[in-house]
Parts: structure tokens; C-alpha cells; sequence
């Protein structure tokens, strides 16, 4: 068992990295912004920390729309951004002279905000509330929900544009409603005021989050995460990283104390690696902590026995195909959303359970557990039932069909197998005016066999289904760890109109 703490972030322990000074309004601050306003608190509690300041005649005049520059310098001082020695971001319309230049080349240099298609920056243009939604966003590094993830009450905000997903993220955590309930107003000016108290609720709403970048978890790039939606202990994002100014990072955000594990793919050197992880959250003084361990380990890993309807287990041992007796009385659960049975294997191997059903009879079933080949922590799981006959009507072909030609089903008529020396394989005869098929196993391999008549099948919803015509059914002989299992699926042809 191989296991490593990750330490790169202190023990990987973030939480909101800005000063909140408290909830209080403070004195009031400027004679225009009175302390009924809903933004007063904000800009009192920005201009008390010298975030934000006002005009000389003592007024911040909280209706004026905030301009990009002004936006940059704000958020640069939220931030804490570093202005020394910055890269200039080359704007035709922003010189060093410009008193917005450090703050707009640090904020151009993170990848956070960028200029228009002409080169421009456009300082003293009114900054909009679906661009300063993208600006805090990515200043903040608040977790990237996808826009599919949160419920979208907003009538201008669509998938496609280029706001969209950070409109929703801002609305998801809180920070921002619409201009009413079904409208954001992407291309509305934001007022200095509002633009206070949408900054300042960044602040204090960003959830206690971890943030990695690919180079702390071993990797240049992250191409997949992986984990169980039911280990509701935490939500992982992945960031992408912009070519020249950021890498790939990964977000964690801790929902309830507990150990989850984590799968990451990504790639190191062009090279594909896969790493796994344990995820520790615990609540220290009050708030949630949120630790990575990465582990070699695997895990008990679910193997499904497949029963008919009707049959019910009593007992079930498990041994080793070489007769071993390792469990007289192995537990198992139903297999979730199925009437299957789920018995746990703790390590790689091959097995021979031995099934006891109520009413006497006993079934035996192959169990083969591989390790992965890729970093996940359960095994790659199959399993056999022992079934060297099996007796079936064809309409069992569409079980597993939405919809299907009942009558056509019934009436598929002559049937006809098509396999070179088929009777080496199985022997297989017809109940006379029938369509029940009796099959007897000899050894593995596959048996076509034509129908007369087609059957037609829809799976799905009408506009969004997938159909075909079924003519004939193929026989499989398959054998695992000495046991051998006879079963039928369809030969179809898709309908290409669909």
C-alpha cells in the first residue's frame, strides 16, 4: 500500500484568501451613498479598507457607470495582485502613463480580462454586468460550474455566448440576481455601486475551496476527473488553462465531512498518466478542510450475479477456482436500479461462486476481477452464469427494446442457421409451431441464425430514438473459469433515416 500527502498548498487547505473586515455598514462614507442604499455597506466597508475612493467634493456617486479601468484597478487591489515589474499587455489605448496601466497589464497577464479585436483595451469605457461576471469569476477563482449545472432563470443569457456559464456561476453562489427575475442584462453598464456590492459578495460568498494547478498534481495537462456522484463529500472542476497565460487547474469545493476517492487523467510530457486519490474533508473550527492523498489502493469492487424474475438467494459461497473455500457465507446486496445480486470481491482473481436459491436449486457463476490498466481503484469485474442449456422464446430477443413489433414477433416464421458446422458448436432445435428454441452447449463459439420475417424496434423517444430491423439471432458459447453459459441476442440492422 503506497501512499503520498500532498503539501504543495499547506496541507492543500484553502480557504477564501481576502480580508473580510465583518458584516457592519461602518459609517457612512460619502454624502451621495446614504445608509438606506442596498450597496451603502459595501462601499463604506471598500472605501474604510482604501479599495474603492470617491470624487473630491465628498460624493462616490454610486448611479455613474464604473469604467474598465476603473473595474481593473478595484479588483486588482481585491486580489492582492502583484503590480511590480508587470508585462505590458501592449493595448493601443493604454499607455504606462495611463493611472489604470499596472492593474490592467497584471490583470491582462493572469488571462482575466483582454482588449477588443481592434487592440484596444477601452479604459474609460462603461464596463457591462455580463463582462464583469467573466472578470470576477476568473479574479476570484470561483468553481466553474458548467452552465448546464445550474438552473438558468435568465431569457438573455444563452448557452452560446461568451458570458453565459459566469453569469450563471455568480447566480448559483449568490452574488448576483438578474435586473429582474428572467433578465440578466448582459450589455447593461454596471453602476459604481453596484459594482461594490457585486465585489465585495464575491468576496464573502467564494466557498472554502482548494485549487490546484496540473504542475502540484504531477501533470501539464488534466484531461478527465472521475468521480462517484454518490460521495456527495465534494464537487470537482476543471479549469482550463489559456495558452500563454494559465495551465490546467483542478477545483475542489468540500460539501460534508468524510473520505471520497478521486480518479485524474491528464497527460505529463504528452505522456498519459493517471493518478488516484483519496479526499479527506473534515470541519476544523467550524469550517470545512479538504485534504488529497494520493494511494495505489483498490478497492472492494462490486461483482453483479444476474437472476430471473422470480428466483431469490439464500446463500452464496465463494471459493477459488481451484476449490479453495474462501467465504461459506459471503455477504451480498441487491445491485442498485437492478434485480440483480452484488457480491463484493476484495482482491484480483478468479472465482466460482456457488449460489443457493429458495426452493433448493443451486446455480454456479465465473467471476474474473483484473486489476485496471488505467489508475482506477475497482477492478475490471465479469462474471459467467453456469448455463449449459437454455430454453427461450425469441420475443426475450427484445427485452431490452422500448418498443418493439409485438406481433411481428410472434409470427418471425422459418428460421434458418447460417453457421458452417453449427452442430460442433450447439445443438439447437424448435418447439414444433413455435418459436421456443431449445440449446444445448458443446463448446464455445457463435451460431447465426436467419428469420423469415423482420422485426421492427425503437429504443428512445419518438425524435430522439434509435431504430432498427431485427432478421435473425445469434447463439454465444462463452466459458469462464470452466463454467460455460449459452446466451441469444439479436442480428439487426440500424434504420439509417434515423
Amino acid at each position: 500500500m503506497k501512499k503520498k500527502l500532498l503539501t504543495t498548498l499547506g496541507a492543500l487547505v484553502l480557504a477564501c484568501s481576502f480580508p473580510i473586515t465583518g458584516t457592519a455598514a461602518g459609517k457612512q462614507q460619502f454624502s451621495d451613498v446614504p445608509m438606506t442604499k442596498h450597496f451603502a455597506e459595501a462601499v463604506n466597508e471598500l472605501a474604510e479598507r482604501n479599495i474603492i475612493g470617491g470624487y473630491p467634493d465628498g460624493t462616490f456617486k454610486p448611479g455613474n457607470p464604473i469604467t474598465r479601468g476603473q473595474a481593473a484597478a478595484i479588483i486588482a487591489k481585491l486580489t492582492k495582485m502583484d503590480l511590480t515589474n508587470v508585462k505590458n499587455p501592449n493595448f493601443k489605448d493604454v499607455s504606462e502613463a495611463n493611472g489604470y496601466y499596472k492593474a490592467i497589464a497584471a490583470l491582462a497577464e493572469a488571462g482575466i480580462i483582454g482588449g477588443y479585436e481592434d487592440g484596444r483595451y477601452g479604459p474609460n469605457d462603461p464596463i457591462k454586468r455580463g463582462q464583469l461576471a467573466s472578470i470576477l469569476v476568473k479574479a476570484f477563482d470561483l468553481p466553474r460550474y458548467e452552465f448546464s449545472y445550474v438552473g438558468n432563470p435568465f431569457k438573455d443569457v444563452a448557452y452560446n455566448e461568451s458570458h453565459s456559464a459566469n453569469i450563471l456561476i455568480l447566480y448559483r453562489l449568490g452574488i448576483a440576481g438578474g435586473t429582474s427575475p428572467d433578465r440578466f442584462s448582459i450589455n447593461v453598464p454596471v453602476t459604481r455601486g453596484q459594482a461594490a456590492k457585486m465585489m465585495k459578495a464575491t468576496e464573502e460568498l467564494k466557498p472554502v475551496m482548494v485549487s490546484l494547478e496540473a504542475k502540484e498534481l504531477g501533470l501539464d495537462k488534466i484531461s478527465s476527473v472521475i468521480w462517484k456522484t454518490d460521495q456527495d463529500l465534494y464537487e470537482p472542476f476543471v479549469v482550463r488553462g489559456k495558452a500563454g497565460y494559465s495551465t490546467d487547474r483542478l477545483q475542489l469545493v468540500p460539501l460534508k465531512e468524510g473520505t471520497a476517492t478521486l480518479n485524474l487523467s491528464g497527460y505529463n510530457q504528452n505522456s498519459p498518466v493517471d493518478k488516484k486519490f483519496y479526499v479527506h474533508v473534515k470541519k476544523e473550527n467550524g469550517e470545512l478542510k479538504l485534504t488529497l492523498e494520493e494511494t495505489n489502493d483498490y478497492l472492494p469492487t462490486e461483482a453483479p450475479l444476474t437472476f430471473s424474475v422470480g428466483e431469490k438467494v439464500e446463500n452464496i459461497s465463494l471459493s477459488t477456482v481451484d476449490g479453495t473455500l474462501l467465504n461459506e457465507n459471503a455477504a451480498f446486496k441487491k445491485c442498485e436500479g437492478t434485480q440483480n445480486v452484488c457480491l463484493s470481491i476484495d482482491e484480483p482473481g478468479n472465482y466460482i461462486a456457488k449460489v443457493s436459491l429458495v426452493g433448493g436449486k443451486e446455480v454456479r457463476y465465473a467471476i474474473e476481477a483484473k486489476k485496471p490498466e488505467r489508475a482506477y481503484f475497482h477492478y475490471d469485474m465479469k462474471t459467467l452464469r453456469e448455463q449449459t442449456s437454455y430454453v427461450f422464446d425469441t420475443k426475450a430477443l427484445f427485452s431490452h427494446n422500448d418498443y418493439y413489433d409485438k406481433k411481428a414477433a410472434e409470427n418471425m416464421g422459418k428460421h434458418k442457421i447460417v453457421t458452417k458446422n453449427a452442430d460442433e458448436i450447439a445443438e439447437i432445435t424448435r418447439h414444433p409451431g413455435t418459436n421456443v428454441f431449445r440449446v444445448t452447449a458443446k463448446k464455445v463459439g457463435t451460431v447465426e441464425v436467419e428469420f423469415t420475417n423482420k422485426v421492427y424496434w425503437m429504443d428512445g423517444q419518438p425524435g430522439d430514438a434509435v431504430s432498427g430491423m431485427t432478421s435473425g439471432m445469434k447463439i454465444i458459447v462463452q466459458e469462464m473459469n470452466g463454467l460455460i453459459n449459452i446466451s441469444a441476442s439479436q442480428i439487426f440492422e440500424i434504420n439509417p433515416d434515423m
